[in-house]
């Protein structure tokens, strides 16, 4: 593989304007689809194989028409101080909104508050319901208008009118922290490379990958139905890992510069070794995301496989555009040591001075290795307490900001019919098989009465044909609570018996049921995905390292960094800590497919540097070194750039917590403290006092094994003769 990467490199740099302009007609051509694509509407939420779902699909099939998946608004009204809804110019605000809400072309049905008797029992506040054909994010923005100009009527007339449901459901915005992160990144590069021209490459190219990606899944969101926090995770793993795989090409080109090879030559060189650990280093990743869609949630797939196209294209982008526009910077950047104008006048770093920091840690922990690994262990163990706490759900209106009407319509509904409300349950009994459908339909409303926790059940409502009905049930507790949650399994648990009785099912859907049963069905297939995805990885990895007990570390390094994330998320999300520096106006549940989602991201990000870390340390090993010396001399040469790439995707990471979406704000951050835990306290603490305390037995492979893998030659041994190179040059892996 180096041999191979090595000639694209050198190819890259020789034929530079050909690659560029490549990459700039790619970019062009997903820019042009981008723009002429129909805009993309909410990716529906289907969830293979749940209750929820079936219900839903026999919604669709006996009640056609009724747009069970469509958007609905609950337009609250509250009368003023002192009055009641009931009062006669309070009702007639309310009936004259009830029906201009009903003009809209996109409107099913409106419910009358007064005829379906939703008015609260102090007579304070009531609500109309009202249903699309359509879901919140393909709905019209005239009918969202429309919506909001008829509350604002009602408000002008001296109510209290709210807006909760999914109608008015926008589209996420990232705010200017992503701006921000963007900036740290640059900054940390010019610290770097002491070079504006040097710092700039690795920026631009991450930059027109993503634009790529981005613009790729803008162009087939609405073909492929995907949502837009599709694209959000897209741009946030695309460009943190962007940037990182050209730091590292650059990085190695700027270090064989110094070696005092030809330009050219060392770009060939910089694609062949730090590129062969770029290309592992990716695989891992792309394996965690696509490994996603084992949990079977096409949302998740979707959203899974669209962050690996986008880091499939920043790898590509990092073995051939790297190099070419290495070409088109000529000297402008420097050898490693010698720095540009930006930083002082250039001059070559005295090969006499003092061992550099990463050194110099290397060689504390390898002096101290049973010390530094407890303290290591015990510190990521103490973060990962909180995850024994973790509570998961998916976020609903009463986690929205307290300044949104979502959230003050739920509060509204809360005051005056019961937490229970904001999450109702539907119930389907599909009696077709029965030989007394009515019997059926009234025994499962008999019985879900008796069960604990329920507030209101509402007579069967069945169809045309008579064999199915839905009954909604009240609960008394808040959609996300354990005692909801019961609820549920205890409706399911009464359908049995009900099914002996009478013949007829009894299914429990709605928008509580499906989160329930999201949360579920992610339990469930967290085991086989982490067995899934880590077993390949690990496999991966002992071809790279030609080792055993080295993946092994890895993949234990990874479940301790990813639970103190956990832990982190807990505290910050569930528990409220420094809630308020991070932007968190409403604690609760942790949603429920962050666990798997960070376990996969993480664990792809997080081999990323073992294989530009530990790929130099056995280089090292191979060439001689004893296995300490060879672990300060893998951190001589990466540490630096190791501590400049993490703080980089940290930035990136951090710079999503500024985003509307609850969702993506929790992934911004757990990926941005999993980063830091892993890069500074794995990978720089714990690793090299493991490898430390095994020695030798670290690089340990049976030599059967070792026989049957194939050498994908990562330490660049086949560039000697690729290069001319007989002399046995010492190649420096990951810059």
């Amino acid at each position: 593989m180096a041999t191979f990467l090595y000639k694209l490199g050198r190819l890259s740099f020789r034929r530079r304007h050909f690659v560029a302009l490549i990459w700039v007609a790619l970019l062009t051509l997903a820019g042009v689809g981008a723009a002429s694509a129909p805009a993309a509407g909410n990716s529906s939420f289907s969830i293979p194989g749940t209750e929820a779902q079936k219900a839903f699909d026999l919604l669709e099939q006996r009640f056609p028409g009724t747009s069970a998946d469509g958007a609905t608004a609950r337009v609250v009204f509250k009368a003023p101080s002192g009055e009641k809804m009931t009062d006669p110019g309070n009702k007639a605000t309310v009936q004259e909104t009830v029906k201009e809400l009903s003009d809209g072309s996109e409107v099913v049905r409106v419910i009358d508050p007064y005829q379906a008797k939703a008015v609260s029992k102090d007579g304070t506040i009531a609500y109309a319901q009202v249903s699309y054909k359509v879901s919140g994010m393909e709905l019209d923005d005239a009918a969202k208008d429309a919506l909001q100009d008829t509350a604002q009527d009602a408000r002008e007339a001296g109510l209290t009118v709210e807006i909760g449901g999914d109608a008015l459901q926008a589209v996420p915005h990232t705010g200017s922290s992503e701006i921000i992160g963007i900036a740290v990144a640059a900054v940390v590069l010019v610290i770097t490379f002491g070079s504006l021209v040097a710092a700039g490459l690795p920026l631009l190219t991450a930059l027109i990958g993503v634009g790529i990606g981005v613009s790729a899944i803008t162009g087939l969101a609405s073909a492929l139905d995907l949502g837009s926090t599709t694209s959000t995770l897209a741009m946030m793993i695309g460009l943190a890992v962007g940037i990182d795989y050209a730091l590292f090409i650059v990085s190695r080109y700027r270090a064989e510069l110094a070696e005092g090879r030809e330009r050219e030559e060392a770009a060939g060189r910089a694609a062949g070794t730090a590129g062969s650990a770029v290309v592992f280093a990716g695989l891992t990743v792309v394996i965690a995301l696509v490994g996603l869609s084992v949990v079977n949630i096409p949302m998740l797939t979707k959203m899974g496989i669209a962050a690996a196209g986008t880091v499939a294209i920043a790898v590509l982008i990092a073995l051939t555009m790297v190099p070419a526009l290495l070409g088109y910077a000529g000297r402008k950047v420097k050898p490693m040591g010698e720095k540009g104008k930006l930083l002082g006048r250039a001059k070559k770093q005295d090969k006499q001075a003092k061992p550099n920091l990463g050194t110099r840690w290397a060689s504390f922990v390898v002096r101290r290795p049973v010390a530094v690994l407890l303290l290591g262990v015990i510190g990521l163990g103490a973060a990962a307490v909180p995850a024994t706490s973790l509570e998961l759900g998916l976020p609903d209106d009463g986690s929205q900001p307290t300044s949104t009407t979502q959230r003050r319509a739920y509060d509204l509904l809360s005051e005056g019919f019961g937490p229970g409300f904001n999450g109702p349950l539907m119930v389907v009994v599909d009696a077709k098989d029965s030989d007394d459908p009515n019997a059926a339909f009234a025994e499962t409303g008999d019985e879900i009465k008796g069960l604990k926790d329920v507030v209101t059940v509402t007579p069967a409502q069945p169809n045309k044909a008579g064999d199915t009905a839905t009954i909604t049930v009240i609960p008394g507790s808040k959609p996300s609570s354990v005692t909801t949650e019961n609820l549920v399994h205890g409706i399911r648990d009464a359908g049995a018996g009900i099914k002996a009785d009478t013949d007829a099912n009894v299914l429990v859907t709605g928008s509580t049921a499906m989160n329930i049963d999201v949360s579920e069905k992610l339990n469930d297939a967290l085991v086989p995905y982490l067995v899934l995805v880590v077993g390949l990885a690990f496999l991966l990895l002992i071809v790279v390292f030609r080792s055993i007990l080295v993946p092994l570390k890895a993949a234990l390094g990874f479940l301790l960094s990813v639970m103190a994330a956990l832990g982190a998320v807990v505290a910050v999300f569930q528990w409220g800590w420094l809630s308020g520096l991070m932007g968190v106006e409403q604690t609760g549940p942790v949603m429920s497919m962050m666990p798997i989602f960070m376990v996969g991201v993480v664990f792809g990000l997080a081999m990323d540097y073992e294989v530009f870390l530990v790929t130099r340390m056995r280089e090292a090993y191979v060439h001689g070194e004893k296995p300490a010396q060879a672990v300060v001399t893998g951190f001589r040469h990466g540490a630096r750039v190791v501590t400049a790439a993490a703080v980089i995707m940290m930035a990136v990471f951090a710079g999503f917590i500024g985003s509307s979406e609850s969702m993506v704000k929790m992934i911004g951050f757990g990926l941005a403290i999993a980063v830091f835990f892993d890069a500074f306290v794995v990978r720089m603490a714990i690793v090299p006092a493991v490898l430390a305390l095994l020695g030798r037995k670290a690089w340990w492979l049976p030599r059967w094994l070792d026989r049957a893998l194939p050498n994908v030659d990562v330490e660049g041994e086949g560039l000697r003769t690729a290069s001319g190179d007989e002399d046995g040059d010492r190649v420096l892996v990951g810059g």
